[in-house]
């Protein structure tokens, strides 16, 4: 998984905005910003919904402070926009359908649920600052409470 320290891996991917039109959104296009990217497992499920709707809760803090937020999963563009219809999101989500992406940051794991072995999104987050530099993370992210801590980390910065 990627560290604090390290430069962040660079990405395109398509985008879906609840404000715009889907299009493509380029990591280091948001530079000199502050980016909280956030990796999750799948669109519309319990924990991903309620980080999702977390991070939306506070997205005018986050934008106040500075900050973009950028969530991640392999879902595709379709599914993001029917995930932020349905829940109302309005933070910015990207679709990594090849997982290129999550395997460049280390979040495409081993997983074991109920002794079943298969790969999938280890959820974590991911601070980067102006310079493209990781300079907070998050492991295997606990979601209560996730976003409020994320918020805290980026107001440090300022």
């Amino acid at each position: 998984m990627i560290a604090v320290g390290e430069n962040a891996p660079d990405f395109t991917l398509p985008l879906t905005d609840p404000g715009t039109e889907a299009a493509e959104l380029t990591l280091s296009a948001l530079r000199p910003g502050t980016v909280v990217l956030y990796f999750y497992p799948k669109d519309d499920t319990p924990g991903c919904t309620t980080e999702a709707l977390d991070f939306t809760r506070l997205a005018t803090e986050f934008t106040a402070a500075g900050a973009t937020v950028v969530g991640i999963s392999k879902d595709g563009p379709k599914a993001h926009q029917k995930f932020c219809q349905k829940h109302g999101l309005g933070i910015k989500l990207v679709s990594d359908e090849t997982g290129a992406t999550c395997e460049a940051y280390g979040t495409w794991v081993e997983k074991n649920m109920y002794g079943k072995i298969s790969m999938g999104i280890q959820r974590a987050t991911f601070l980067i600052d102006g310079e493209g530099k990781v300079v907070g993370a998050w492991p295997k992210v606990s979601v209560k409470g996730h976003a409020e801590a994320v918020l805290e980390a980026v107001r440090a910065l300022g």
